[in-house]
């Protein structure tokens, strides 16, 4: 995702904040993924952003321990997700990931990452092809950024190799990629080893660069985020009445 230069403020170190552990046991920790996923510490500019040196940090302080992770993102950068996907695999401890509104793009990798993957019925997945934003140069250019999104999509397949549920081919997710195509809990199942729950209440983390970046995201995402937008304006409205009449009481108004 393309998030511009904000020169108003330095990005944010995540590690210490949302990213973590929002709960943390001798024994379990939790990891929350709710923002885009970044390269690095530089381009975390919102609180719920991760990058792979953060999760690197993170899963050392949490060594051995079993995991929760929540997972409500519209994906980033392919290299970090691949990067943070390695990280968990490689985790010594039961790591149980929770897809809470949606797991899109290269959040679905790193979703795959559980030993195991709960996703209620009005979750997603969204798989697709990968692609560049910003290039510039000749033709030849052009021709080695195509090879290389082929090498990088490679990649990506061989996660979902490693996940395929009993009878589903490669050939069968590859159209599935090569459509876009947005998978709720029951469809997701047909395809890749996961729990479906019943449904939950959560809105999908949907950004306006996520509405940008992708052509399918199905109605009900969009209605839900609208949905939660509101009851937070709302929330934020009312909040602001009760501290201008509270300021008034105090005034004597």
């Amino acid at each position: 995702m393309n998030k511009g230069l904000n020169t108003g403020q330095q990005p944010k170190d995540n590690l210490k904040q949302f990213l973590t552990v929002k709960n943390s046991t001798l024994a379990t920790a939790d990891l929350y993924f709710y923002g885009d996923i970044v390269s690095s510490w530089w381009g975390a500019w919102d609180d719920t952003d991760q990058y792979p040196e953060a999760i690197r940090d993170f899963l050392k302080e949490q060594e051995g321990k079993d995991l929760n992770i929540y997972i409500n993102s519209g994906g980033g950068s392919v290299f970090a997700g691949i990067a943070i996907y390695n990280m968990l695999l490689r985790h010594k401890g039961k790591k149980t990931v929770h897809v809470d509104g949606m797991a899109a793009s290269i959040a679905s990798v790193i979703a795959l990452a559980g030993d195991e993957i709960i996703v209620p019925s009005n979750a997603f997945l969204m798989v697709h092809k990968p692609w560049a934003s910003w290039i510039s140069g000749n033709a030849d250019d052009f021709r080695k950024m195509a090879d290389d999104l082929d090498a990088i999509e490679t990649g990506i397949m061989n996660v979902y190799k490693a996940h395929l549920a009993e009878g589903v081919s490669l050939d069968d997710v590859q159209q599935l990629v090569n459509a876009e195509t947005w998978l709720n809990g029951e469809e997701a199942s047909k395809y890749f080893k996961i729990t479906v729950t019943e449904a939950k209440e959560y809105a999908a983390q949907v950004t306006d660069g996520v509405k940008a970046a992708y052509q399918n995201i199905p109605e009900q995402i969009i209605k839900s985020a609208q949905a939660a937008d509101n009851t937070a304006e709302a929330k934020a409205t009312a909040n602001k009445i009760l501290s201008l009449v509270t300021k008034g009481i105090s005034k004597g108004v």
